[in-house]
């Protein structure tokens, strides 16, 4: 069974991975990044027939580079700078980086290997194929585009009769359906309701002329693990500098649970808290969460009200529903919604991640709120790192 191209833009990606990437083009060039696909739905399989199929698509995503009109794009975003730009110019994927393999078990693997400006790329692009060919070459896809559309509908009218009234951007690129599933989503969802804000797809939010949003994720944080001369338990604090000194608060959703929030809180000192417009939740109890950062503000004297609080941890439209009713009146509260926009069927959706493992052949980790959600291929790093972190938080709370 041979699909049609599944990305046939450069632009088809989430918009904070440009943000990233513009802050390692100026200031971590020498960064190399190994990234490492893991699939946590229990008893999934994938055949030889999928394997090869992924591996014919990403041929194909190799062979793109961006267009005038693309560029043009990524430089009327006011952060996004005129000389990473043109060096996007002369990028391209390279498929050298990647290897992807299938074991007698049929389990999958991908390895995506190389300077991190150009490794980190990949993860988006590769999500979204493995997603559109296992579900395209696994199941009837007429019956699971008529399920997904049959849910989208009910979503719509839940909005326009006032069950849903909280504002949220859609996240959905990694765990999509398709990508013409997604496409239907953001246009429906942007033009049938007033809750869309935008889209985290940089492809889309050009295409419907919305809002790009994103900042940057766990892996950003991670990389300064691989940093020679950067002590494990001040990671967060490095990366937050670097990125304010980047974009002087322009770009300002923190992400806190890289090394656990009880960490980032030690870092977001009152010019941390002043220069970012806002927090991202993704792991652990929101609610507990959600009174941690509001307590933190009103430490320093700031106005919770004036601050963001962004949930974007598998949420559905009911706990978003019930998050924005919890919070609205204490500060401002938004959403980022993935999954459940852009894969939500008959079927159960993938849930597939691939994670920055090492750097500059040094291990890092995410640790999160969650320790389910931990990934690391060095256990004994883990350890170390865990171990870090926690002497840190005794030792300053002591102070």
């Amino acid at each position: 069974m041979k699909l049609e191209p599944i990305v046939t833009s450069l632009l088809d990606t989430d918009l904070y991975k440009f943000n990233m990437d513009q802050v390692i083009f100026h200031k971590h060039t020498d960064l190399c990044g190994e990234y490492y696909f893991k699939c946590r739905n229990a008893g999934v399989t994938f055949s030889q027939e999928i394997v090869d199929e992924i591996n014919a698509q990403i041929d194909h995503l190799c062979t793109l580079r961006f267009t005038k009109q693309e560029l043009d794009y990524l430089r009327s975003i006011r952060f996004i700078k005129n000389d990473y730009v043109e060096f996007l110019r002369l990028w391209r994927p390279i498929r050298e980086y990647v290897t992807v393999t299938r074991s007698d078990n049929g389990e999958m693997d991908i390895v995506v290997k190389g300077p991190l400006f150009s490794a980190m790329q990949f993860e988006i692009f590769l999500l979204e194929i493995v997603n559109e060919v296992y579900f395209r070459m696994t199941f009837d896809y007429d019956t699971l585009m008529q399920s997904a559309k049959e849910r989208l509908d009910q979503k719509i009218n839940d909005f326009r009769t006032g069950k849903y009234t909280f504002k949220f951007a859609e996240f959905g690129c990694r765990r999509r359906l398709s990508r013409e599933w997604e496409d239907e989503v953001v246009r429906r969802l942007a033009t049938e309701t007033n809750n869309c804000v935008g889209t985290s797809n940089v492809y889309l939010a050009m295409k419907y002329d919305l809002t790009p949003i994103g900042t940057y994720a766990h892996e950003f944080v991670q990389m300064y693990q691989g940093i020679d001369y950067i002590p494990l338990a001040y990671t967060n604090q490095y990366a937050m500098n670097d990125w304010y000194d980047e974009y002087q608060g322009d770009n300002g959703t923190a992400l806190t649970d890289t090394v656990t929030t009880d960490l980032f809180l030690l870092d977001f000192n009152r010019s941390m808290v002043n220069n970012y417009t806002g927090v991202r939740h993704d792991s652990g109890d929101p609610y507990e969460w959600g009174e941690k950062l509001i307590a933190h503000y009103k430490k320093y004297g700031v106005d919770p009200k004036t601050k963001l609080l962004l949930f974007s941890d598998s949420l559905d439209f009911d706990g978003a529903q019930k998050l924005y009713d919890y919070f609205c009146d204490k500060t401002k509260v938004s959403f980022g919604i993935g999954t459940f926009c852009s894969n939500d069927t008959c079927e159960k959706a993938l849930n597939i991640v691939i994670k920055l493992q090492y750097v500059n052949g040094r291990p890092v980790a995410k640790l999160s709120d969650t320790p389910g959600k931990a990934m690391c291929r060095d256990s004994e790093y883990l350890e170390y790192l865990k171990s870090s972190v926690a002497f840190r938080i005794k030792r300053e709370s002591l102070k």
